[in-house]
């Protein structure tokens, strides 16, 4: 019952797709801090290779940077075989990656909605896939393995922007995390879901020119999501303490789907 055993996640090992920025880098930051080795990708080499850097020398741990586009098979494969090379077996799998696309309904693209879809849910599904073997390698019926998909409260809510196909990537996400957790359960690979509200990132930001006072103004905790209630969240579903958690999406945006839609218009 130490907190210490509770929520030790020292020598696993991380993957942990878009973990260069935004939620992902809050992941990664966490997992490094506490002792997990972390492979991270993007497709931007220079800057995901900075960032792994950065990362590696801030908490004394390893964080490794693969450069992919994990939006089609082709990069899937060779994520995955990078990992393969230097691993026999993973702890857990972090799909975060995804992109968004914003246009109003009547000339939204077929370009937007295809780039979403492929990042947000179809790469999701082939990297569990490629991944399951490696997951199974270190997965036991008392230390599961586990797998963490990066939904949104687009997913549950109506958005209030045109972002079409990203909130129905979102729900697919949520949806297919259930799906996965059913097959996966007997394996002894924890499958879950986080649904995140407003956190600084590249994809929030650009829709607020990086100002998010407005947001927090009408959050109920009155303020955006940090580093350390993505981390503390991802760290519990991956921790002895999340060991019977599964086929759950947990929301982390300061109450906005259960207790502020009122308050939203």
């Amino acid at each position: 019952m130490k907190i210490n055993d509770l929520f030790n996640v020292e020598n696993k090992v991380a993957v942990v797709t878009g973990g260069s920025r935004g939620i992902g880098e809050m992941i990664t930051a966490g997992f490094l801090a506490n002792g997990v080795k972390v492979y991270i990708s993007a497709r931007k080499a220079p800057a995901l290779i900075e960032k792994a850097n950065e990362l590696s020398e801030k908490y004394e741990a390893e964080c490794i940077a693969i450069p992919c586009d994990l939006s089609t098979s082709e990069g899937i494969d060779e994520f995955y075989n990078s990992v393969e090379k230097n691993e026999s077996g993973i702890d857990f799998l972090i799909n975060n990656a995804g992109a968004a696309w914003g246009e109003p309904l009547e000339s939204f693209s077929e370009k937007g909605w295809d780039k979403v879809m492929d990042l947000n849910v179809k790469s999701i599904f082939f990297l569990t896939q490629k991944f399951k073997n490696l997951l199974s390698q270190k997965a036991t019926e008392s230390d599961p393995s586990r797998i963490i998909n990066i939904g949104s409260i687009d997913g549950l809510n109506v958005p209030s922007m045109e972002t079409y196909s990203y909130g129905a990537s979102k729900a697919a996400v949520h949806h297919l995390t259930r799906v996965l957790a059913a097959k996966l359960v007997n394996e002894n690979i924890l499958v879950n879901a986080i649904a995140p509200g407003p956190y600084p990132s590249n994809m929030l930001g650009s829709a607020v020119n990086h100002d998010y006072t407005e947001i927090a103004k009408r959050n109920p905790r009155k303020r955006v999501g940090t580093p350390e209630d993505m981390a503390g969240l991802a760290i519990f579903l991956c921790s002895r303490a999340g060991a019977y958690t599964v086929g759950e999406t947990i929301t982390s945006d300061g109450g906005i789907v259960k207790t502020a839609n009122h308050n939203l218009s």
